[in-house]
């Protein structure tokens, strides 16, 4: 203020007729002013420094009548208004002193404040703020749009002052109430006693004002405040200082709490939940700004108030849509990762894009980053609902109601059809990425009770799973949130008029594992699937793309875009599903899970684990009867997951794979206490999945106390695992599925590599030449011993793959001969594209036909080596000869060139081993003369041109010496023990059609009648039958070997005959002497 306007104020006051002219006014003005500076510094004398700036503002004072006018008051009552008046203005930044700066230069001061002109003008008499018309001044202050605009100096300094310019100037009023609160608080523990009262009103001022914001933000123009509010915690994380907002929102929410009249605090909320949701919805996995919110996120479902609105603003619009839930704010986090967010389109993806060009060190680099952004985010999801549940019961409730109404609105993610029709898939239920992320959070909910021993794990009541339709109040009683669990195949079937006893309320343990194991049956296993198929269609394409490369076929180019787009799918893929911590929270489930399920199996209703141990108990009114089959599925689908794709956890965790094995051992034979063969045979899976490589290479980094070769090797219940592997390699035989004959084949293929292991092994190898004892013992028991129905179905299986082989081979052979010699060359693009595929398609089966076939005729082979007596018996040995013969005349004969296809190696063709194979089980057997008189009997294939040919390939393919020289005197033998034969063949050629069995046309040695159909065979051609199939052959009627009796007159007879015949023979002998 200029002096020419000072002199205008003072003259135009009324209190200026008192003096006789304005000098006499200002001497007056000047000598109180000295008065009260006096008195000042003698109340001051006692207040530390920080009480300095009230008594130096007293500096400041001007001329102004107004002055004047206070100086007729009690000095200590001027004082004290003065240093109110610099508190607020200090606090808020305001003031209705328009005077002379330099007239009122201090440190109590501001250096810059907003002038409220228009309040000032009402306040003409008046230019101090006071308790009385703060209120009034600071609703002015927030009013104004441009605050920064009414900014004045309050000190003499005039260099510039960014700093106080911009927090006097500030134009988002959120802010600035915050650093109003922030300001108030400072001076509560600077100020004398006298004006503490004042500096706490200013502080509630703070409060009260930003309630009223928030109630009624409309009457703020351009004034945002939930964004400011965001934006307000968003810096506070970042700046460090999260903790001084969160005091002032906690004020802010309890007034709020107090007054909903004009608006609910859910309204209030809400808006800025908004903007979390569409601030979030754009941030990538790797993008820190995404932890700063969720950190927000943190903060709000740990405060009682904010998350009782957050669960219930997650709520979809349509319950019973999946893909809604994906669309909530929870939603959305869950839906963030590495996954390609729109399937197969890879453009604007943020990761392994173009990774041919990138080393496999850069790759690897890159997928641990992102596992390092993964750990962190599943993480902050985990605490979010760990909060929620924590926090009170409602919330709780409402939290896992939302759990549960997501897993059985996204149910239909496990149907077949879902894989098949992606448009659909993707418009009905939450993505890939959504159960990826809910899994791992739930699996970390789940770790404190994820331990083998531990009692809170048997505290699991499968019951849960049986209950049927609750309302809103029971599932709130009861703790159960899941949905149409009851629909659910159960392991075994429940006995339907026994009523499960249901539990008055169930525990944490059960829903969390429940929640767990639901969200990775919808989530983990189809990820799991893709990545497999994944994995088929890149050596497809690597394969294509070679030979293009090789043709400089015009093709190339495109086939390796293609192949890099999926390079970049599989590798985000797999990166999403092997972040350790991940991994191995899921391996603790699964090992935990393991136990859980073995001591339900022996009935353990107790929270102790009992010791397993065999034979098993018999249980009545098992739980298992109660527990869903994906609980033990989600097992076998998490070790074949790690076999495939994260061994080095299996080598690391060998120690807690013991479990797995008992698991294993208790299921796979035991239709008792797991009904579907599929599961059963899927355990045998997890069993090669979990034992040790056949090829094993020691890794130097990891040491050898943790093999698994050690725990396998070494397992308490070897004898029980073999008998549970062999009787779930005959189960799958006849699983009732119409497509049961393909499906066992693929079942089965697992199994050889394990029983090639078992048999390396001490203690497996004499579980299983027991059961081989034990079939040679009970050959006519009324149901055929195990071992021996195995055997009869490992040759079933290796006569069917081999011939199929064979034939494919041949397939092949044609047509690569017509494509050498340009017959397809002159053919219709469409017609040659038909004759490609053809081939292709051969190729893929002849090559599963041969591994399958190699396998067989392999464990033939090593079985063969120890075990003979089943072999030699007649049930088998005309089978087995037949099969022999039959297999070396294709491999060794003048058949043999039909096979001979461009390159064994691309369908897994493996002449040389076969036939190896093929002579040792010859040599196995042959110290056996009934085997070997067996042999010439096989009229469609043995000649002895045919050993011949079989010693020079031993020759050729380089084999052992004392081999060939073994052969070959086998060879010898059985060509004379065939002359004999077809002599004797000659005496009995006539023999009559009662001596013959019926089924083979063979002179019957040991005749037996089956009792419905009263039709007379030979012992060993039923038995072989009944080996397969339990009923009679000629009646269908059912049938077992007890119920068989010898016929002992024909025997006689045919004895009789026999011994007539050769007497006849010697005597024409004789005679031609």
């Amino acid at each position: 203020m200029t002096d020419q306007e000072n002199n205008n104020s003072i003259s135009s006051n009324p209190f200026a007729a008192l003096f006789s002219s304005l000098a006499d006014a200002k001497q007056f003005a000047a000598i109180q002013k000295q008065q009260l500076r006096q008195l000042t510094d003698e109340t001051s004398a006692s207040q530390d420094d920080s009480d300095n700036s009230v008594s130096e503002s007293l500096d400041d004072c001007d001329y102004s009548v107004a002055e004047i006018s206070r100086s007729f008051r009690s000095q200590q009552e001027l004082c004290e208004q003065l240093n109110i008046n610099h508190m607020i203005q200090r606090i808020f930044l305001i003031t209705l002193d328009n005077s002379d700066p330099s007239m009122k230069s201090g440190n109590g001061i501001p250096a810059r404040c907003v002038y409220l002109e228009e309040m000032a003008a009402e306040l003409d008499e008046q230019d101090w703020l006071d308790m009385e018309n703060i209120e009034q001044a600071l609703f002015t202050r927030l009013l104004l749009q441009e605050p920064g605009n009414h900014l004045i100096y309050m000190t003499s300094v005039s260099t510039q002052n960014l700093s106080a310019d911009r927090d006097a100037g500030e134009k988002q009023i959120l802010h600035y109430l915050y650093a109003c609160f922030q300001r108030a608080k400072e001076e509560i523990t600077k100020v004398p006693e006298n004006l503490l009262p004042f500096a706490v009103r200013c502080r509630n001022l703070t409060v009260s004002n930003t309630r009223t914001v928030l109630l009624t933000s409309e009457i703020y123009v351009n004034q945002n405040v939930y964004e400011q509010l965001v934006d307000l915690m968003l810096e506070a994380l970042r700046g460090a200082h999260f903790e001084d907002v969160t005091e002032f929102l906690e004020e802010v929410i309890k007034a709020l709490m107090m007054d909903e009249e004009v608006r609910t605090f859910g309204e209030v909320m809400v808006p800025v939940f908004d903007i979390l949701l569409s601030r979030i919805k754009d941030l990538d996995l790797c993008q820190i700004l995404l932890y700063t919110y969720l950190d927000m996120l943190l903060y709000f479902t740990r405060q009682k108030d904010i998350a009782q609105v957050f669960v219930d603003y997650i709520q979809p619009k349509d319950p019973t849509n999946g893909q809604m839930y994906q669309k909530t704010l929870l939603g959305v986090i869950l839906s963030i990762s590495c996954l390609l967010k729109t399937p197969g389109v890879v453009e604007n993806h943020g990761y392994f894009l173009n990774p041919s060009r990138s080393s496999p060190q850069e790759i690897k680099v890159q997928e641990s980053n992102i596992h390092q952004f993964m750990a962190q985010f599943h993480e902050k999801i985990y605490q979010m609902l760990k909060n929620l549940l924590q926090l009170s019961p409602e919330t709780k409730h409402r939290i896992l109601s939302w759990l549960g109404n997501c897993l059985h609105a996204n149910a239909g993610r496990t149907k077949i059809w879902a894989n098949q029709m992606p448009e659909i898939f993707f418009q009905m239920y939450a993505s890939d990425a959504f159960f990826l992320n809910l899994g791992a959070a739930l699996l970390k909910l789940c770790q404190p009770f994820c331990k083998p021993r531990s009692p809170r794990l048997l505290t699991f009541d499968p019951t849960y799973c049986a209950l049927k339709e609750l309302n809103e109040e029971e599932r709130r009683s009861k703790n159960v949130h899941m949905k149409g669990l009851e629909k659910e195949t159960c392991l075994i079937p429940a006995v339907t008029e026994k009523e499960p006893e249901f539990a008055h309320s169930y525990n944490l343990v059960t829903e969390n594992l429940v929640l767990t194991q639901y969200t990775l049956h919808l989530g983990f296993h189809r990820l799991h699937d893709q990545m497999v198929k994944i994995n088929q269609s890149l050596h497809r394409l690597q394969v294509a793309w070679r030979e293009a490369q090789q043709s400089s076929s015009p093709a190339t180019d495109s086939l390796r875009e293609q192949f890099e787009r999926l390079m970049t799918v599989y590798l985000s893929t797999k990166t999403s599903v092997t972040e350790p911590q991940m991994l191995q929270n899921c391996l603790n489930l699964q090992v935990s899970m393991a136990v859980l399920l073995v001591q339900l199996a022996i009935g353990n209703r107790g929270t102790e684990p009992i010791d397993l141990t065999f034979p098993l108990p018999e249980v009545e009114h098992s739980a298992l009867a109660y527990v869903p089959e994906f609980f033990a599925d989600n097992l076998g689908d998490f070790f074949i997951f790690l076999r495939r794709f994260a061994d080095d956890i299996l080598e690391t965790s060998a120690d807690s794979l013991e479990h797995v094995f008992h698991f294993v051992a208790v299921f796979t034979g035991d239709v008792e206490r797991m009904k579907n063969p599929h599961l059963r045979a899927k355990l045998a899976e997890v069993l090669e999945a979990v034992m040790p490589h056949l090829d094993q290479v020691q890794n130097p980094l990891v040491s050898s106390m943790f093999h698994r070769e050690r725990v396998f090797c070494s397992y308490q219940h070897a004898a029980h695992l073999a008998e549970a592997l062999i009787k779930v390699f005959v189960d799958i035989e006849f699983t009732g599925d119409p497509h049961q004959f393909e499906q066992k084949f693929n079942y089965r293929r697992p199994m050889y590599p394990i029983l090639r292991y078992m048999w390396g092994t001490d203690s497996y190898r004499q579980s299983i030449k027991d059961l081989a004892d034990y079939a040679s013992e009970n050959l006519e028991a009324m149901n055929p011993p195990l071992f021996l129905r195995f055997l009869n179905l490992l040759m079933n299986d290796a006569i069917f793959l081999l011939d199929e082989a064979i034939q494919y081979l041949s397939k092949i052979k044609v047509q690569q001969i017509e494509k050498d010699r340009g017959e397809w060359d002159n053919l219709s693009q469409e017609a040659r594209r038909e004759k490609e595929s053809s081939l292709q398609m051969f190729g893929q089966l002849a090559r599963f036909h041969n591994i399958m076939s190699n396998e067989t005729i392999g464990t033939l082979a090593f079985l063969t080596s120890e075990i003979t007596s089943l072999f030699v018996h007649p049930f088998l040995a005309e089978r087995i000869i037949s099969m022999l013969n039959y297999f070396l005349q294709h491999l060794v004969g003048p058949k043999m060139g039909a096979l001979k296809v461009k390159d064994f190696s691309e369908f897994d063709f493996k002449p040389q081993q076969l036939v190896s194979d093929i002579c040792n089980i010859y040599l196995n057997l042959g110290d056996e003369e009934n085997f070997c008189a067996t042999v010439p009997k096989d009229g469609r294939s043995y000649s002895p041109t045919l050993f011949a040919q079989t010693v020079r390939v031993l020759k050729k393919i380089n084999k052992p010496g004392n081999m060939i020289v073994a052969f070959s005197n086998l060879a010898e033998q059985i060509k004379s023990l065939a002359d004999r034969q077809q002599q004797e063949e000659e005496t009995y050629a006539d023999a009559c059609d009662e001596f013959l069995d019926p089924i083979m046309s063979t002179l019957m040695s040991d005749p037996v009648m089956l009792p419905s159909s009263r039709v007379t065979v030979d012992r060993s051609t039923i038995a072989r039958h009944l080996l397969s199939d339990q009923t009679d052959p000629f009646n269908r009627s059912p049938l077992t070997m007890d119920q068989i009796r010898p016929n002992t007159e024909l025997k006689e007879k045919i004895q009789q005959w026999l011994a007539e015949r050769k007497k006849q023979k010697e005597q024409l002998e004789d005679t031609l002497k």
